[in-house]
């Protein structure tokens, strides 16, 4: 069996070639003004979904390395990989734009996660929290009426 961590260390340093050669091609077939700009653009993107969109994934991300809760980010799945979307983007070449973009589009974000191994449950934008039955329980509110007496 082939070690992992040597495939991953060798694609790592392979990537700068092969995003170069990439954009050696693409530049033959579009020109290098839009090779170029389209690499600006991308680039771009990935500043602007790390700017804007995931500021409340970062915080999240802080708050459980601050509390040592390394489960609460097991949850946030889907907003890691935001993240590291907008980092592929931030990152010039077209093959990091390409995995980028499939990890913003929820189905092919979930069918890489399948493919990782690990499910991630689509984030809420409710606010609401969903547990287990055995990991919550009613506390009542005081400034409420107990309608249970009447």
């Amino acid at each position: 069996m082939i070690n992992v961590a040597k495939w991953a260390l060798l694609t790592i340093l392979a990537l700068p070639f092969l995003e170069l050669a990439v954009f050696i091609v693409v530049t033959a077939v579009v020109g290098f003004g839009w090779a170029l700009s389209l690499v600006l653009i991308g680039s771009a993107a990935g500043f602007l979904i790390l700017r804007y969109a995931t500021g409340g994934h970062i915080a999240r991300i802080r708050v459980a390395l601050d509390q040592g809760r390394f489960t609460s980010l097991q949850t946030d799945g889907s907003g890691g990989l935001i993240i590291v979307a907008g980092i592929l983007l931030l990152i010039p070449g077209f093959i990091t734009d390409i995995v980028a973009l499939c990890l913003l589009m929820p189905p092919l974000r979930y069918v890489m996660c399948l493919a990782f191994g690990r499910a991630v449950v689509p984030a809420r934008d409710d606010g609401v929290v969903d547990l287990p039955p055995e990991q919550w329980h009613q506390v009542p509110d005081p400034s409420l009426p107990d309608r249970r007496k009447q």
